[in-house]
């Protein structure tokens, strides 16, 4: 750490050899001279707000005319900065680092102490709802990739002067502000102290992916294809989480809020289910219960049927197809799920106005054409199709890419040991999940471990008067969801 010189002429220089001054056209420089001192005004141009600079130009320099030489300029300055946020400083290192994040940096000559003026203004999109967490009624504004409207976002529904927002930096290169936001006599303080200390021990030039590198740290996945955190674009899901004692970890740059800990559970739920009725939610969440289920397990058991016809009791002998065709029916699977991700990628990078014709090319290529030369059989096309259903209509997009690659092992592995292979699969898959621990919370709380109270609220979407306790895998302060 470098103190800050009292000679402005040394500050300057050090600056210019710290930032570039002169050969990066970004950063700006002013100098201006208040009561025979000469005073600089340091920052990053387009990460500032013109109007609040030049205003404060405007007032530093109206003191030549209102003061009198020989005034203590440090005390008329620090009494003149029109704004609400201002902070002192000893050192350049620091300096620097909120510069390069949006603030202005003043130094006076003679003085070992210079002002830092929060007059950020950056760059980014207005608040608007998430595309993967619509809902039907609702709020439809969303957190952006700018961290203090976030936060802002956030407080606008917690309105607790419990909430605390601590702000930290990651990244020897980048910089990158990272926030952890919780509700002080609610979150288990445990918790928090493990987030940061996880935060504290990253050490790399930048984290220019965000959040997803930042989880990448905390949860220590390794080749785990299921999400051990839970993303959520809405305010209203991310403040949820806060009441009930979660961590959220808001990442500058990135509109995807990391909730700490979660579950597998987590995973399943939408916003939808609690904008409806408790019944109609409930309705809906188990549709939605069914469709993973599809997804995970439909296809590899009507493989077992077709290779097993034995297994069918009479009435559903019609299940399987009337003909093999001309390529054998594990390729057949594997081609249309797979073809099936291609599409996927396909609409992502597909223009707007082209990706109807591209679905309706899809449609004709495979599912006609496709099966008149016999390449698929029509039942093929229809049980990978509901899998594919059932894999949209997972609320996670992680969870369902995880789920779909299980998938695929799960047919692979029937297809090669039939009943055993199924059983054997399916298992081993139960057994992992089991073991899997996000942050040291059991990944198929509150089933297992068992809690028949969690459990009930995880398959029914209870009404609020009924929901007055808050889940205790995250080890809350108070249980109950209630002021104190």
């Amino acid at each position: 750490m470098t103190n800050i010189y009292a000679s402005l002429k040394q500050t300057q220089s050090y600056m210019e050899s710290k930032l570039g001054i002169g050969v990066s056209f970004d950063v700006g420089f002013r100098e201006i001279k208040i009561l025979k001192k000469d005073v600089q005004l340091y920052y990053v141009t387009g990460l500032v707000d013109t109007d609040y600079v030049i205003e404060i130009i405007k007032k530093l320099i109206s003191i030549n005319d209102d003061e009198l030489d020989g005034t203590d300029l440090y005390s008329v300055v620090d009494n003149r900065i029109v704004h609400q946020q201002v902070e002192k400083s000893k050192t350049y290192d620091e300096a620097i680092d909120q510069m390069l994040s949006g603030l202005l940096v003043i130094f006076i000559d003679g003085e070992e102490e210079c002002f830092i003026v929060d007059v950020r203004s950056y760059p980014g999109r207005s608040p608007q709802e998430p595309d993967t967490e619509k809902v039907i009624r609702g709020s439809r504004d969303g957190y952006t990739e700018n961290i203090i409207e976030n936060t802002a976002l956030t407080r606008r529904r917690v309105r607790d002067e419990r909430l605390r927002h601590e702000i930290l930096q990651v990244g020897e290169r980048s910089k990158t502000d990272i926030c952890i936001s919780y509700i002080q006599d609610v979150a288990d303080e445990g918790l928090i102290n493990l987030v940061k200390d996880e935060l504290n021990q990253i050490d790399v030039d930048g984290i220019s992916m965000a959040d997803k590198t930042i989880e990448e740290y905390l949860v220590h996945q390794g080749f785990n294809p299921y999400p051990q955190v839970r993303y959520t674009e809405r305010p209203d899901v991310a403040s949820t989480h806060l009441f009930e004692g979660h961590v959220l970890i808001m990442v500058d740059t990135s509109p995807s809020m990391i909730i700490l800990p979660t579950t597998y559970f987590h995973h399943v739920q939408h916003a939808e289910e609690y904008r409806e009725s408790p019944s109609v939610g409930t309705f809906v969440r188990w549709v939605r219960f069914f469709g993973i289920f599809a997804a995970l397990f439909l296809l590899p058991f009507w493989l077992l049927l077709v290779i097993e016809p034995a297994l069918l009791p009479e009435q559903l002998h019609f299940i399987g197809p009337n003909e093999t065709g001309n390529v054998p029916i594990l390729v057949q699977i594997l081609l249309a799920d797979i073809g099936i991700e291609f599409l996927r990628m396909a609409a992502i990078h597909t223009p707007t106005p082209l990706s109807t014709a591209m679905g309706l090319i899809a449609a004709v290529l495979i599912g006609e054409i496709a099966i008149q030369v016999g390449l698929f059989s029509a039942e093929v096309i229809l049980y990978v199709a509901i899998s594919a259903v059932g894999s949209f209509a997972t609320p996670s997009y992680e969870l369902s890419v995880a789920n779909k690659m299980v998938r695929l092992l799960l047919v692979i592995v029937t297809f090669l040991f039939q009943v055993q292979g199924f059983v054997i699969g399916v298992t081993v898959f139960l057994l992992f999940l089991i073991s899997t621990r996000s942050l040291n919370t059991p990944y198929l709380w509150p089933l297992i471990p068992f809690n028949d109270k969690a459990l009930a609220q995880i398959l029914f979407r209870l009404s609020y008067p009924l929901s007055q306790t808050r889940p205790s895998i995250v080890h809350p302060k108070n249980n109950k969801k209630q002021s104190s």
